[in-house]
């Protein structure tokens, strides 16, 4: 069996005598890479041989992602000017312009001005979101499923869910938050927006051969409280995965943050599993309590904490964990890292997680 086969068995519920082990070792790779501290193993490999000499399957998002394409209306047009290290991206409508500024580090960039700040600027981003056209390139999604091969089933991630679109990529958190409270009107009608033009989306994606979906929201508790949860994120969890389940998806979030306020909600969320819920002792919450929020049902897409392959850590804490997450989850579990390794990582615990999972598909056969 496959490790594509073995995916597919896993979120078709079908019976399987092995882990499947997926890691995200794509950040460690492409910032090793780019800092010329690979080692020397895989100072010539490709990432996909990397994954391939670990014995490891692949989380395939990235590529498949650009399978579903969201195109602006053709009156929109971004101007990009760089200062220093600033980078001022001016988005331009017939209804108005939104402005928004990254500042640029050596590696990574983030939002020093987010587009979304005034009422005004809600409603140009409302006509942005209602003229957008949606549809699936199905030449690149056969390209990549010739590229990733028997590596895993095809699978991507949606744009994030309302509350944390807002708060991540429109507003940021404290804008964003504070508008729910002193524009609730405009902030509604922007919510309603998302909600209502995400259903090109869904209908895309609906219609598509990829099985697998994942909800990319990076949901965190202090970010989307369960107050905000209840009102604005559960009720549109119940309609996408309505739309998409009955088209034969499988869908899980990805909630990689503090989350034990919002765990109790697990079961209610109609999802057939959770991806990246991050143990302590990065999050706030223990294997035991996932399990037991989970239920006996639902999928665990990853678990193990990333701390335990820092070179710092002891190594028993590691082959502790693993056991954990497999006695606990499987055969509903895609065992990974929550949620992925650190670019200073020891990716030879990588191979020995490998190496586990083989120790214990041998003993569920005899």
């Amino acid at each position: 069996m496959t490790f594509r086969d073995l995916n597919l068995k896993i979120f078709r519920r079908e019976p399987v005598d092995r882990v499947l082990w997926q890691p995200r070792i794509e950040h460690w790779y492409n910032v090793n890479r780019q800092e010329g501290t690979l080692p020397e193993r895989y100072r010539d490999m490709t990432l996909l041989e990397v994954f391939d000499d670990l014995g490891c399957s692949v989380r395939p998002y990235w590529a498949f992602n650009g399978c579903v394409r969201i195109d602006d209306d053709e009156r929109v047009a971004r101007d990009r000017r760089t200062d220093g290290g600033e980078d001022t991206i001016t988005t331009r409508t017939p209804v108005g312009d939104l402005v928004e500024v990254h500042q640029r580090a050596t590696m990574s960039r983030h939002p020093k001005k987010y587009a979304v700040v005034t009422p005004d600027d809600m409603k140009v981003m409302e006509w942005i979101l209602r003229h957008r056209r949606v549809w699936f390139d199905t030449a690149r999604y056969e390209e990549n499923c010739a590229l990733i091969g028997v590596r895993a089933a095809p699978s991507i991630y949606l744009p994030r869910i309302n509350i944390m679109r807002i708060v991540i990529d429109f507003m940021g958190f404290e804008n964003g938050l504070t508008a729910l409270f002193e524009y609730p009107a405009d902030m509604e009608s922007l919510i309603r927006t998302i909600n209502e033009t995400d259903d090109a989306l869904l209908e895309v994606v609906a219609a598509c051969p990829i099985e697998i979906v994942n909800y990319g929201d990076n949901v965190h508790q202090a970010l989307c409280p369960p107050p905000v949860f209840r009102q604005w994120v559960l009720p549109e969890y119940l309609r996408r995965n309505a739309r998409l389940q009955g088209a034969g998806k499988k869908t899980y979030p990805h909630w990689d943050g503090d989350c034990a306020q919002l765990l109790p909600f697990a079961q209610e969320c109609g999802f057939d599993g959770y991806e990246a819920i991050t143990p302590l002792p990065q999050g706030d919450v223990t294997l035991e309590q996932v399990r037991e929020a989970l239920g006996e049902n639902q999928i665990l897409v990853d678990g193990i904490p990333c701390t335990d392959f820092l070179l710092s850590e002891p190594i028993e804490s590691l082959r502790e964990n693993t056991r954990k997450c497999i006695e606990y989850f499987h055969p509903y579990l895609v065992l990974g890292i929550s949620d992925e390794i650190s670019p200073v990582g020891d990716i030879e615990r990588v191979r020995l997680v490998s190496e586990l999972c083989a120790e214990y598909a041998g003993r569920m056969r005899r």
